[in-house]
């Protein structure tokens, strides 16, 4: 017998999802850095402050600012205890900032048991298990030197930033599975470790405790634990979601096709369906044309525990690219009897939305229709994807398709740079006339040709050109292969009336000339503007950890105003105390030459400018700045 519903809908809050990726419109439970009182008792090294500076280039010289909202490890005194967490997990999903001081070690434990590397790995080539990202090895005194160690994963590339910034971590952690007799009966798994916006780690089995664990033995929960006797590193932003390991589930589903052209859901409760048939995957399987159909697919949920689930469907064959004109199709989905969902023709194929449920078994019915069919949408699988209270985000009974084996295409700068031609995405939007530029010390960059516009920038292994190479090249899309920073894409430079005048998105004045190419096989952009010609130029510095970027003007009929260089722009740009520039909450550094001065100024967007005027010397200007991440 089905049970009822706790509440209804609360609002119907119906959200649009770019990609079924993961949405986390369920909140994250935040471990509490206003005091150590989400901990349990430790040592004195371990202090809430409310920032901290650690020196680029010097071991031992951090500070920190009184406040609270960041997590230090203090190492000046004798303590040097470890941190566990009042928490007490099984399966997480963990997310949290990080930062280290230079040389520094640490390491963060789930269950306080398998460790994630901390590690000062900026500009390191080749990683090791030892390297930041990595999971760290186990280890065992009896085995013979050279071998104690073992089992220890590196990650599959390294894109740690320098000492002193702000890196990202999450993860995704899978316990060990236990039977009633308390035998284990499967290992540890970090199912992901994504570390500043990059795969690091994949479905990595952990046999057992890796070494310095806070315990020998492997049980079904345990404490996060963080390192504190190794070196300096401090925390914020620390957040996670506990799961239980009852998931949602779909059973006994029967679709019910039907044939021909609709123009709405409803149209089915009048017709008798051409056939009916049990279905384990939710995809319209029913043999005939894969266009000009209708479907029921009716079931039951099971959900584990009452509480606020985020349920989002999916129907591909419906392009975000919206003709509005014409009708492609449409779907609904009910659960309990109660809409749940509806996809019209202007959703673009996708939406979500909240609801409360109380634990039980639920009838739950999906329609939809399908006019015609795209060369771009052509699946008729459909995607139901849900998260709720101790449920991870999951696709239910989704259809698995053998597709065609695609590997990477992809372009490595190894011994020279690497110039690439393509497209480029950029806070959202198509840039066509792009370049890409791969160093070999992997301080990669894009600038937009045609607007004169820096775009991003990236430490990785440079580019994955499948989208463009393969097939029709779908997207045509050069993708960077490495953590991205996407910079403001505004003009590097521009001629401004006063000190205060905006910064323009765009430059009318603009004309791109192309570029040369050096002898070390960089390209040395060349355009006018308002009258001056420019020569713009970028190259990778000390082994790829700087990327200095540079301008030469040449001045002509120039109008009224001065020249000014963009440098950087973000939520904050501060001094720091070894004369750096830490950028948009130390998101990367900017180093000026010699004793410059630039101009910092608050802009209508509540963003701040880090400007350079151009200085001429002998009827030249030039400007130039180096970022470090």
């Amino acid at each position: 017998m089905y049970r009822k519903f706790l509440g209804v809908l609360f609002g119907l809050q119906v959200y649009a999802l770019s990609t079924l990726a993961q949405s986390s419109e369920l909140p994250y439970t935040t471990v509490s850095l206003q005091n150590l009182a989400d901990f349990k008792p430790t040592g004195s090294n371990w202090k809430i402050v409310g920032d901290v500076f650690y020196d680029l280039n010097k071991e031992g010289k951090g500070t920190t600012k009184s406040g609270t909202g960041v997590l230090v490890n203090d190492l000046s005194g004798k303590s040097k205890e470890q941190l566990f967490t009042k928490l007490e997990h099984g399966d997480l999903e963990l997310d949290l900032d990080f930062m280290m001081e230079k040389g520094s070690n640490s390491g963060i434990y789930l269950q306080g048991r398998y460790e994630v590397q901390l590690f000062d790995s900026w500009g390191v080539k080749v990683p090791k298990s030892s390297d930041c990202g990595a999971i760290y090895e186990r280890w065992d005194d009896k085995r013979p030197n050279g071998q104690k160690g073992y089992q220890g994963h590196p990650p599959t590339q390294n894109v740690s930033k320098a000492p002193g910034l702000w890196q990202h971590f999450h993860i995704v952690f899978r316990a060990p599975r236990f039977n009633q007799a308390g035998q284990k009966i499967a290992n540890a798994r970090f199912l992901k470790v994504v570390m500043n916006g990059v795969t690091v780690q994949e479905n990595i089995e952990v046999l057992g405790p890796t070494r310095s664990a806070g315990f020998p033995d492997e049980k079904p929960t345990g404490p996060l634990m963080i390192q504190g006797d190794h070196g300096p590193v401090a925390f914020r932003n620390i957040r996670y979601k506990a799961y239980e390991t009852e998931l949602v589930t779909l059973s006994n589903l029967k679709l019910s096709a039907y044939e021909g052209k609709f123009k709405s859901v409803s149209e089915l409760a009048l017709l008798t369906p051409k056939r009916e048939m049990a279905i384990e995957v939710l995809a319209h399987q029913a043999s005939g044309s894969r266009d000009n159909f209708a479907g029921k697919i009716a079931g039951t949920i099971h959900i584990p525990r009452a509480g606020e689930y985020v349920l989002s469907l999916q129907l591909p064959w419906i392009p975000a690219e919206v003709n509005k004109t014409v009708r492609n199709g449409a779907g609904e989905l009910t659960i309990a009897g109660k809409k749940i969902l509806s996809i019209d023709t202007e959703d673009g194929g996708k939406t979500s939305a909240k609801v409360n449920m109380q634990a039980g078994d639920f009838p739950i019915e999906l329609s939809y229709y399908k006019n015609f069919g795209l060369w771009y949408a052509r699946s008729n699988d459909i995607t139901l994807a849900v998260e709720g209270p101790g449920v991870p985000y999951m696709a239910l009974n989704q259809m698995i398709r053998a597709e065609e084996p695609v590997g990477e295409i992809s372009l490595l700068a190894k011994d020279e740079p690497v110039m690439q031609r393509g497209f480029v995405n950029h806070h959202g939007i198509k840039h066509t006339h792009t370049i890409s530029v791969g160093e070999p010390g992997a301080a990669n960059y894009s600038v937009d040709l045609q607007k004169g516009q820096f775009l991003q920038i990236w430490r990785g292994d440079f580019l994955e050109t499948t989208p463009m190479w393969y097939g029709r090249g779908e997207t045509q899309l050069s993708v960077p292969i490495g953590s991205v920073i996407e910079l403001s894409g505004k003009p590097s430079l521009t001629m401004l009336a006063n000190q205060n005048a905006v910064w323009p998105d765009s430059n009318a004045t603009y004309t791109n000339l192309g570029y040369d190419v050096d002898k070390s096989g960089r390209p040395i952009f060349k355009y006018t503007l308002s009258g001056a010609s420019v020569r713009e130029s970028f190259a990778a510095e000390e082994n790829g950890r700087k990327l200095a970027h540079s301008f030469t003007i040449t001045p002509g009929a120039t109008g009224n105003g001065d020249l000014w260089c963009l440098v950087a722009e973000g939520a904050d740009i501060q001094q720091l105390p070894n004369g750096l520039y830490a950028i948009n909450d130390k998101q990367y550094f900017v180093e000026l030459p010699g004793k410059e001065k630039p101009l910092i100024r608050n802009t209508a967007r509540n963003t701040k400018e880090l400007l350079l005027p151009i200085k001429s010397t002998n009827n030249v200007g030039t400007a130039s700045y180096s970022i470090i991440w």
